[in-house]
């Protein structure tokens, strides 16, 4: 292999041992030994345990950005649940490396000290993805110079998705497809409450409400709502 192809697969091979056990827990032998090649050769292309896991958390991040992508088309809510379904196959597939990097990153050290750049460079990643999420979102919504009280809506759901996941990748107690519907309920109720507030959000609002179809994600929440008051 070239030099930049047998990186790639080394970063390949990592992110997948990564997503199958806490970063901690993967060594270097054992990449080499899933990648076929000696635990010196692949010191040859990444100095150390710490580059090569900032390499395949950049590939899972941006792997992770492009999840809240979606076609500009058709009514928000099943924008929004189609995007939630595509976040939870990443968290799903990647359990283990998702909760490391959300909690702040493996405790690899350079050392026996963790790298303060380490950290930083994580929490840059982390930040980046965070983003790429909330300008997706504002795209959606049609929106180029958010208020204040939108900003605190897009920002919190993003928040409130993470600790989600995290929460259920801890025994997974929770049927996944509930969850991504209970989420695109929650950002349309964060919404609504900030539009009980605000006349700015809740012209938003009633405009997002007035392209939902009745058996949309956020018709079925008014439904769940109105049998709770009855």
């Amino acid at each position: 292999m070239g030099v930049e192809e047998r990186r790639q697969q080394l970063i390949g091979v990592a992110l997948e041992l990564f997503s199958q056990r806490s970063p901690d827990d993967v060594s270097i032998d054992e990449i080499a030994a899933a990648a076929g090649i000696s635990r010196p050769l692949v010191y040859h292309y990444f100095p150390g345990k710490l580059s090569l896991y900032e390499a395949a958390l950049k590939r899972a991040a941006e792997d992770l950005a492009g999840r809240f992508k979606e076609p500009q088309e058709g009514p928000l809510g099943a924008r929004l649940l189609r995007a939630m379904r595509r976040f939870f196959d990443f968290v799903d597939d990647h359990g283990p490396g998702f909760s490391a990097l959300m909690r702040g990153g493996p405790a690899v050290s350079v050392g026996g000290a963790h790298s303060m750049s380490h950290t930083s460079a994580t929490n840059a990643l982390i930040d980046s993805v965070r983003q790429a999420a909330y300008e997706q979102i504002l795209s959606h919504l049609g929106v180029q110079d958010p208020p204040a009280r939108l900003e605190l809506v897009v920002r919190s759901w993003i928040s409130l998705a993470e600790s989600t996941a995290l929460i259920w990748l801890d025994g997974r107690r929770i049927p996944r497809a509930e969850l991504e519907a209970q989420l695109v309920h929650d950002f349309a109720a964060l919404a609504a409450v900030s539009a009980a507030y605000d006349d700015e959000m809740g012209a938003l609002l009633r405009r997002i409400l007035k392209d939902e179809p009745p058996d949309g994600p956020f018709a079925d929440l008014v439904a769940r709502l109105l049998t709770l008051a009855s």
